[in-house]
């Protein structure tokens, strides 16, 4: 787990600053109208964090908790097209900051309970497959090297 925190940790102080040079109107651009804008791909990072949130708690003391979301409508729902783009900035990185320290919190052995999201998976997993996401994505809003994620 200490290798998955020390990496969402690395994420946030690397990436946060390079998310604040993004320029409005590339923020707000949308390839096609069904497709997501930045500001959206981050709102839906958002939505992803306060999802995982949930699994790595639940899964503590409920067992095997089924923890989906539409992510569509999640950020549909949000508005994150209209979002205040420094407001969904500070968003994005209080909660990932939140994330670190629920998972800094968890109980030695608690790490390998499990959470349904489609697939049985350890809160391990869930939070090395969430950095993997969230630098897949976090690539594609800044135009950056794609991060391959499944």
């Amino acid at each position: 787990m200490k290798q998955s925190i020390d990496e969402l940790e690395n994420i946030i102080s690397n990436y946060t600053p390079l998310l604040y040079k993004i320029n409005e109107p590339n923020f707000v651009l949308k390839p096609a109208p069904e497709k997501w804008s930045k500001k959206e791909i981050l709102g839906h990072l958002v939505d992803s964090v306060q999802t995982n949130i949930r699994r790595f708690i639940v899964a503590q003391y409920e067992e095997q908790p089924h923890i989906v979301y539409a992510q569509n409508f999640w950020v549909t729902a949000a508005g994150y097209q209209q979002y205040d783009t420094n407001d969904l900035i500070a968003l994005w990185q209080l909660l990932n900051k939140h994330a670190c320290v629920i998972l800094k919190n968890i109980p030695d052995g608690f790490e390998k309970k499990e959470c349904l999201t489609g697939t049985l998976h350890t809160i391990e997993w869930l939070a090395q497959d969430y950095n993997k996401h969230l630098l897949h994505h976090l690539h594609q809003v800044l135009s950056m090297e794609p991060v391959p994620y499944p």
